[in-house]
């Protein structure tokens, strides 16, 4: 579905945030780019829709470049930046107008999600806490069903309750014909909901991998104080009263991935995990 070759980008001359960057989305599946702050992460969603425009490589979404910013490829995709800015419109001014561009918009779905986000369709959009506008805008988002949506950071901004909503809703709306890809720093949010998981750092793609080839080849425990190190030890962090160890798998059993664990292993040992991996898939 979408396809990006070779792609080098740069904010200022001489220092790269993308050298020769290699990654392609399917359809079908919610994809976890997760990173630390400054690590690309949205600067990538940028170049993917065509707001940013690469000094080389190709970026396309089924075959047409992204770059060329064509309303039939437009319509395809939908963009939820980290910030949000919404007009004084209240929500059906905004639903008519924007809805215009993507002509597979489910109204009924619009106003299913608001209502399980709790979003007053009554208010206007200058009225409402943040909160309620981001909820509000993945609601529109996820009802244009377009083939690909990114999200930038969706969890920001919502409480506790919300933040389960959020998981619920963009579960049911998956399906064969689209694929969302949701990028944050905060990989608690998004347990039990992205997979694959993609671990971008200083402008490379360090990791991908499916959960189940994760859960397959890695374990996620705890270790006392006192314990030596475990079998097969491929990360460990200090906690109060021992360690939170990521280990090879010889249990023969799929673990429980801890995805804030996995993310600090990860950008510690990226090419033991990787490489471990490797072995499992084969």
């Amino acid at each position: 579905m979408l396809q990006i070759k070779n792609l080098d980008f740069s904010y200022r001359k001489g220092r790269k945030l993308f050298d020769s960057l290699e990654l392609s989305l399917g359809k079908g599946s919610i994809y976890g780019l997760l990173g630390k702050n400054g690590a690309g992460k949205s600067t990538l969603l940028k170049v993917m829709t065509g707001l940013l425009y690469a000094q080389k490589g190709s970026v396309d979404l089924y075959g047409t470049p992204l770059g060329k910013r064509l309303p039939d490829t437009l319509k395809e995709i939908f963009f939820l930046p980290e910030e949000i800015y919404l007009p004084d419109f209240t929500t059906s001014e905004y639903i008519k107008l924007y809805s215009a561009f993507y002509d597979r918009f489910n109204p009924a779905q619009m106003q299913e999600m608001m209502r399980e986000f709790e979003v007053d369709p009554s208010d206007r959009l200058k009225h409402m806490s943040y909160g309620q506008k981001k909820k509000f805008v993945i609601a529109f988002g996820l009802a244009t069903n377009c083939s690909l949506i990114l999200m930038d950071e969706p969890t920001n901004g919502l409480d506790i309750p919300s933040k389960s909503k959020f998981r619920k809703v963009v579960a049911s709306m998956i399906d064969e014909n689209r694929s969302i890809m949701i990028s944050t720093h905060q990989v608690r949010d998004l347990e039990n909901l992205i997979d694959p998981v993609i671990i971008i750092e200083q402008g490379k793609i360090i990791f991908r991998q499916p959960v189940d080839v994760i859960a397959e080849g890695l374990s996620f425990h705890q270790t006392g104080r006192d314990e030596s190190a475990p079998a097969g030890l491929l990360y460990s962090e200090e906690m109060f009263g021992g360690s939170r160890v990521v280990t090879r798998n010889t249990s023969g059993e799929a673990s429980q991935v801890d995805f804030e664990l996995l993310f600090n292993a990860v950008l510690s040992n990226t090419r033991g995990i990787n490489e471990h991996l490797k072995t499992v898939q084969s």
